[in-house]
């Protein structure tokens, strides 16, 4: 399906949902304003408004590398705004559970709370990472990237 199409579609529901008549009524007032050749989605279509829960920091799931074989992993875990941080250093894999704070990500690690957030490769103090753009941080050599 084309953008077109599918915004004419979107805008074909939003007439339904607000016209007021009964479902059958609203379906062939819809079908009869759509341009020829175009068809309303199926019945069972459910359009799902955007998830206003959502933190920025979801932007973040996945993994990212770093240098001489550190990566981070960010997962979503059982609430939203809360993610599982698996971070591998040269001293070996550890896991932590964050929790979204505006625009970084807040955890505790060895009884010390850290943040992760996102910086520009040259702000991690990695020659390997300068010059990228994707990138998250925790501290001064501890960084991890996208791109």
């Amino acid at each position: 399906m084309s953008f077109r199409s599918a915004a004419l579609t979107a805008v074909a529901l939003l007439l339904l949902a607000c016209s007021g008549n009964g479902p059958a009524d609203n379906a062939a007032e819809a079908r009869d304003r759509l341009p020829p050749g175009q068809a309303l989605p199926p019945p069972e279509f459910e359009m799902v408004p955007p998830d206003e829960s959502a933190s920025p920091t979801d932007a973040w799931i996945g993994k990212w590398v770093g240098v001489e074989g550190l990566a981070l992993d960010v997962a979503p875990a059982d609430a939203p705004g809360r993610y599982t941080l698996t971070v591998t250093l040269l001293d070996g894999t550890n896991r932590y559970d964050g929790v979204a704070d505006g625009d970084v990500i807040r955890f505790t690690r060895a009884g010390r709370p850290e943040t992760l957030r996102a910086v520009l490769g040259d702000e991690t103090g990695l020659k390997y990472l300068a010059g990228k753009h994707d990138c998250l941080m925790i501290k001064t050599g501890e960084g991890f990237c996208r791109d």
